[in-house]
């Protein structure tokens, strides 16, 4: 089973990879199955039918996947290509505890497959322009990142897996935090996870962000399965064609080498598991 769980198209405010080059391209590298993944990141963007103003970085609108056209583009991939490849709807929920509400809603408006709750921003600050990180120390800017994390699983439900963990490591400037110094932290959010039927899945763009390690860390991954952990999903966070599928074999050994016997793909937001 090759199959990619994590994947942005043009729908992401991020990505300008058209949807159907993305299932092309997967069809194309033999995978199975595809799970498309776009970003929602109330906070910090908006709905395009809000009514609110689309702001713009280089280029590219501070916006939310347009849900109706997204859901919409799915269903016809589904119907032309489901012969050659099996295509998922899924999202990526960048959750802040305060915008939990948002989510509920939108979760409620359609059918999914899959849901990725990532942590992007905190308190509406982003962590790759170190708004977040500015004026705090690492021990502070650490803490407060799991802190956020602990708060949003322990009262939103409506996911499937964690998604990068550990993603702040990508964006901090003094180098990887000891993981002794959040392990309780991050031990009550996976406790937290495992006792809701959820789980966390292995993000291998920690190869093209050239990080040490997987991504999360080993650390996180033991401590997961010594928790009694088994839902994983593998996902290359790709954005761009050169990015798709990219290191999932990897991954999958990754996991059998620390013990774990199967990774998961995902249908009507219940988990199906394949060996590893």
């Amino acid at each position: 089973m090759f199959a990619d769980y994590h994947v942005h198209t043009e729908f992401s405010d991020d990505s300008v990879y058209p949807m159907e080059d993305v299932v092309r391209d997967a069809v194309q590298m033999g995978m199975d199955e595809i799970c498309i993944t776009d970003h929602v990141d109330y906070g910090v963007k908006v709905d395009w039918d809000s009514g609110a103003e689309i702001r713009y970085r280089d280029g590219e609108p501070l916006a939310n996947a347009d849900y109706p056209r997204y859901m919409a583009k799915i269903r016809r991939l589904q119907g032309k290509y489901g012969d050659a490849i099996t295509i998922r709807t899924g999202m990526e929920f960048g959750v802040q505890t305060h915008t939990i509400p948002e989510f509920e809603a939108l979760f409620s408006r359609y059918q999914f497959d899959f849901i990725i709750l990532s942590i992007h921003q905190v308190e509406d600050k982003e962590f790759w322009t170190q708004d977040f990180q500015r004026g705090r120390t690492q021990k502070e800017y650490n803490e407060r990142y799991y802190q956020e994390m602990l708060s949003v699983v322990k009262k939103f439900k409506n996911y499937s897996v964690l998604g990068h963990m550990d993603l702040l490591k990508r964006y901090d400037l003094a180098g990887n935090y000891p993981f002794e110094r959040v392990r309780p932290l991050v031990k009550e959010i996976l406790e937290t996870a495992i006792a809701d039927g959820k789980g966390i899945e292995i993000n291998t763009s920690s190869h093209r962000y050239g990080l040490e390690g997987t991504m999360p860390s080993e650390e996180i991954l033991k401590l997961y399965r010594s928790l009694g952990g088994k839902i994983i999903t593998i996902g290359s966070d790709s954005h761009r064609p050169e990015e798709l599928g990219t290191f999932v074999n990897q991954a999958k050994e990754n996991l059998k080498e620390l013990g774990f016997d199967y990774f998961c793909t995902f249908e009507n937001m219940k988990p199906i598991f394949h060996e590893l």
